[in-house]
């Protein structure tokens, strides 16, 4: 497939140090896990450079893809060619990790593990308060992606998390909810308890009124970006995976969103370079 890796540039510049919290290698090098879905076409630390330099992004997380179910193998491998300096990890790892494997994911730029509750995720929520009490140890925090609309039913557990966690992608409300739902309201509550951060991305994943403005996830993100500036991340979530042909987003629409998003610069400077400089280490 074609996957545009430069145009016209943003209307966002971004600020020295911008990260860009969720991404994804694939390589067919490396065998897709027997439970995972099928992998994307390959996608290079080379290519990525090229989205880098349009964007303006300096800094990475690289999250491993649900095609690889825990052989880390593709993303760590990444990681170390973009360099430290510029990347760290999110990965899988399942009960039954040695500490030994923790120590060199780790040392490797392994700063997260990752929950994947819908399917085909491998660490749902039967395991998250072990695995979290596992990598806490060695710093890591988490990041969790589900179905927003189930928030009321987990605030519990999410609120049993001890240290940061992260909420991937607006929520994921898989069917969008205005901004006085319960689920949100729940979204909130969590997010202003202090360890919970919310990534604005992959808006296209759920919206229903779609590009350019994606209208409806976009009224939970400025409502967030009001509430919590200081608990935003932003992403890429390059390179936009099942999305293929018309469905494919723009990767200047999706930046230049966050100057509607997030109104204010000193909130898009805290979303952009200091909540992912503190989290992850850089």
């Amino acid at each position: 497939m074609e996957r545009p890796l430069t145009g016209p540039p943003p209307r966002l510049k971004a600020p020295k140090g911008t990260c860009d919290t969720h991404m994804h290698f694939y390589n067919s090098r490396y065998p897709k896990h027997p439970d995972g879905v099928p992998p994307e076409p390959d996608t290079t630390v080379s290519d990525y450079r090229q989205i880098m330099s349009w964007l303006g992004i300096e800094r990475v997380v690289v999250v491993q893809p649900n095609a690889y179910g825990d052989d880390n193998r593709c993303t760590m491998d990444s990681v170390a060619e973009l360099g430290l300096d510029k990347a760290r990890a999110v990965v899988v790892v399942k009960p039954g990790v040695t500490d030994d494997e923790l120590e060199r994911l780790t040392k490797a730029g392994a700063r997260a593990i990752r929950f994947m509750c819908l399917p085909p995720g491998h660490l749902k929520w039967d395991v998250m308060d072990e695995m979290i009490a596992r990598v806490r140890p060695f710093g890591w925090h988490a990041i969790v992606q589900f179905d927003g609309r189930e928030l009321p039913e987990r605030e519990a557990q999410l609120k049993r998390i001890e240290g940061d966690y992260v909420i991937d992608h607006v929520g994921k409300f898989l069917e969008p909810v205005p901004t006085d739902h319960e689920a949100f309201k729940t979204l909130l509550r969590l997010v202003d308890r202090g360890n919970c951060y919310v990534k604005l991305s992959a808006a296209y994943e759920v919206s229903k009124v779609g590009p350019p403005g994606y209208d409806d996830v976009a009224a939970l993100a400025k409502a967030l970006a009001k509430a919590a500036p200081e608990r935003l991340l932003w992403a890429t979530n390059w390179p936009h995976p099942g999305m293929r042909g018309e469905r494919y987003p723009s990767e200047v629409n999706l930046l230049d969103l966050m100057l509607e998003w997030v109104p204010d610069e000193s909130a898009r400077y805290k979303m952009f370079v200091e909540n992912p400089a503190k989290l992850y280490g850089f």
